[in-house]
């Protein structure tokens, strides 16, 4: 059984950066990785996914700002030039039975940690 744990969420000032960490354990196979974030009134989105080969894709809102990266089993996202609208809960998230730029390919997930971008 695969578990996810998130850490690095926080607040920051519009134009700073932050990188979301997530640990995993209990893989015992390659899988998808990806982060997905879920605004308040809004639908949970992907913003991020890396599949096994390293070929990664991004949500056009992140796109050139935000970086997922993969070190042994340590997840990253890398946040840059953070944005009001930025302001989410995320929420790392790692599968393996389907395309890895589905949402329903995964199947086990973090708890989520809060990121808050004031102007």
């Amino acid at each position: 059984q695969m578990q996810l744990v998130e850490s690095g969420g926080g607040s920051v000032q519009a134009g700073e950066s932050l990188t979301l960490s997530c640990a995993v354990s209990g893989a015992s196979s390659d899988y998808c990785i990806a982060w997905f974030r879920q605004a308040p009134g809004k639908e949970r989105e992907r913003i991020a996914s890396r599949n096994p080969l390293g070929v990664k894709s991004y949500a056009d809102s992140v796109k050139g700002r935000f970086t997922i990266s993969r070190q042994l089993n340590t997840l990253f996202l890398q946040m840059n030039r953070l944005k009001p609208e930025d302001t989410a809960m995320y929420y790392c998230a790692a599968g393996w039975a389907g395309t890895c730029t589905s949402t329903s390919t995964y199947n086990y997930w973090g708890q989520g940690t809060q990121v808050t971008v004031s102007s």
